[in-house]
Order: structure tokens, then C-alpha cells, then sequence
């Protein structure tokens, strides 16, 4: 065995050991991604269920039964009734409804008459929340319209413009949310961890004086990186497939990917954040520094810059372009894409290259930051 890879052996032993006798190591590589998809898995949603509505109805009673129905069917509605439109007002500014639908008196003789209500049913929104507001709106204005053409039916003739659209939702037919979000999370997770992982144990390292040892021995400073970044290189992969464990079982998000695109992917941006932890640890010497300096440059930019919650094309262009900094961007493109649409290969070797640049740029800046002296 040759003499470098006989200190590459007993450098990875000394890690190895160093990780063992460290349970902060094995908190941040198994407990926080526990606790971060968990709490944001559930917690997060873009869906909206149970939004309470008071409903005044001045048509007849017959009416009035038939659009509670229409509205109650809905799993995103609460219909309430109220005696007029000032107690319900009272009750929006309250904040106990979130909307007030007024159904007036001429309603159905309009519609039998005209085969339209336009006009007849007002809905009034508390629009503090504008997602919120569009969404109640898009809820009441489709349990209208289902309550329309069962009167249609009924009177054995079509709605109103006698067109009926089939849609048809691919890759996340039933909509939910918690589909969309988990990869992101576990993209998000995967960069706090990978990135504070090294960022913080190897500024400790820094402070109780063991890499003064380190940069004494024989070792190259390529070996010394080499040995930490194989080390949790192996928590990281181990901690991501406990995430994404968690999502197909736990989130009953599907996977419809191949297990070797994933590797691929979750490979090149473990060692870009590994190499980004490494390269703060250098710079900052100080556990407290580090870890602000790894939360601001993972965890802000993996939330609002890569396309986890909200959409980069609603964003400025001059904000659309930051994002392409962002690697976090990538690996939640590839993770979206594997679980929702399985192995689209157009969308994924991009995104593939544009990790593993951000690989490099992140090994490349930790060896030119780091040297063998103390100052």
C-alpha cells in the first residue's frame, strides 16, 4: 500500500471514530431531517380545506336547500347560513367566515327565465390573505357552477353556453399540495444538513485545536479534505434516503424515478454542499459564525430561490437570474421531477451538469481557501 493511501486510511479511521464518539454528527445527519420534513411537510400546504362561508340566501327555500348541498359537497367549503347580510358582515370582520355569499330574491326566476343568474349571487372576500381570497373565490364559483348544471339537468337543458370541459391533471392528479412541497423539503433539508454538517464540527474542530494538529502531520491538505468529505459524504447519502423513506411512506408522495438518477443527483449536491460547509468552517474558525453563515447561504436561498414554494417565473427577471446561483434550484427541479414524473431525462441531465459545476466550484473554492498555516 502506498504512503498516501495508507494517511488516507488512517485519516478516514480518525473521522470515522471522531463521528462515533460526536452525537451531535449523527442529531444533525438523522434527527433534523427527521424534524425539518416533519414539521414541514405538515406544515406547509398551498391547499385550503374547510373554508367557512356565510351564506344569505333571499330566494325561496327550495333554493336555498339546494345551494347549501351544492357548497357542503365541497371538501374546501363550510357553508354557513345567516340570517342577513349584517350578521354575516359581523362575522367576516370577526374573522370567523372568511367570505359572504349573497344569493338575491329574483335568482331563480332570472335563471328559468334566461337560463342565467349573472349578477343575482354577490361574494364578498376577506382578501387580507389575496392566495387565500383567489382560492375561496375559484371554491364557491365551482360549487356554483356544479349547482347550475344539476338545475340544468334537472330542467332537461344545458348550462349556460353548452360547453362542458373535460380536465384532465397529469403527474399530481389529485392535486395536493404536500406532493409538490415534500421534494423541495427534502431538498432544503439536505442543504442545511450537508452544509452545517461539516460547517459546524469542523469549526470545532478549528476552536479545540485538532486541525493544528492535522495541518503538523504528514497528511496533504487533499487528503485532509478527501478523508472528511468521504466521511459525510456516507452520513449525507444515508440521511437522504431516510428522506425520502419518509416521503413515499409517512407523505405518500410517489416515486416514479429510477433509484440511479437519484443517487446521481443527491451525490453531486451532497459534495457541492460539503464542500460549501468545509469552505465556511475555513473562513470562520468560530461554531457560532459558521453556523450563521451556513443558514444564510443554504437554507434562505434553498426556501425562496429554487422554486419550493413559489414560482421562479412569477418572480422579476433580475430575481429569475439570482436563482440560477441558487444549486438548491436544481436539485428540487430533479426531485419534483422524479417523484411526480419519473425519469425525464430532457429535464433532468441539465440540471445533473448544473449540480455537479456547483460541485466542483464548491471543492475548488475550499482548496484554494485553505492552507497549511494558522493565520
Amino acid at each position: 500500500m502506498s504512503p498516501a493511501a495508507m494517511r488516507l486510511r488512517g485519516l478516514l479511521r480518525k473521522e470515522m471514530k471522531q463521528i462515533l464518539r460526536d452525537p451531535s454528527a449523527i442529531l444533525i445527519a438523522f434527527l433534523l431531517p427527521v424534524v425539518l420534513l416533519v414539521v414541514n411537510g405538515f406544515g406547509l400546504s398551498l391547499d385550503a380545506r374547510d373554508m367557512r362561508i356565510a351564506v344569505v340566501i333571499e330566494a325561496p327555500e327550495e333554493t336555498a336547500r339546494g345551494l347549501l348541498q351544492a357548497i357542503d359537497a365541497s371538501p374546501y367549503l363550510a357553508a354557513r347560513r345567516a340570517t342577513s347580510f349584517r350578521a354575516a358582515e359581523a362575522a367576516l370582520t370577526a374573522g370567523e367566515v372568511r367570505g359572504i355569499l349573497t344569493v338575491r330574491e329574483d335568482f331563480v326566476p332570472r335563471l328559468r327565465r334566461d337560463g342565467t343568474a349573472r349578477g343575482q349571487a354577490a361574494l364578498a372576500v376577506n382578501a387580507t390573505d389575496p392566495n387565500s381570497a383567489r382560492l375561496l373565490e375559484g371554491y364557491v364559483s365551482g360549487a356554483l357552477a356544479a349547482w347550475l348544471a344539476g338545475e340544468a339537468r334537472e330542467r332537461r337543458r344545458l348550462p349556460s353556453g353548452g360547453i362542458e370541459l373535460a380536465a384532465r391533471d397529469w403527474f399530481n392528479a389529485e392535486l395536493r399540495s404536500t406532493a409538490f412541497i415534500v421534494p423541495g423539503v427534502i431538498a432544503m433539508v439536505m442543504t442545511m444538513t450537508g452544509t452545517l454538517l461539516t460547517a459546524l464540527i469542523v469549526a470545532r474542530e478549528w476552536e479545540r485545536g485538532t486541525m493544528e494538529s492535522m495541518l503538523a502531520s504528514p497528511a496533504r491538505m487533499a487528503e485532509l479534505i478527501a478523508a472528511k468529505l468521504v466521511c459525510y459524504f456516507l452520513l449525507g447519502m444515508l440521511s437522504m434516503a431516510m428522506a425520502v423513506m419518509l416521503a413515499v411512506t409517512v407523505f405518500d408522495v410517489p416515486f416514479r424515478g429510477s433509484l440511479g438518477a437519484l443517487t446521481a443527483a443527491a451525490a453531486a449536491f451532497l459534495v457541492f454542499a460539503l464542500g460549501l460547509g468545509l469552505f465556511i468552517s475555513t473562513l470562520a474558525r468560530n461554531q457560532f459564525v459558521a453556523s450563521q453563515l451556513a443558514f444564510l447561504s443554504t437554507m434562505m436561498p434553498a426556501m425562496m430561490l429554487s422554486g419550493m414554494l413559489f414560482d421562479i417565473a412569477a418572480m422579476p427577471r433580475w430575481l429569475q437570474l439570482l436563482t440560477y446561483l441558487a444549486p438548491a434550484r436544481y436539485l428540487v427541479s430533479i426531485l419534483q421531477t422524479l417523484f411526480l414524473a419519473g425519469d425525464i431525462w430532457p429535464v433532468l441531465l441539465p440540471n445533473l451538469a448544473a449540480l455537479g459545476v456547483s460541485a466542483l466550484a464548491a471543492i475548488g473554492l475550499t482548496l484554494a481557501v485553505t492552507r497549511r498555516r494558522l493565520d
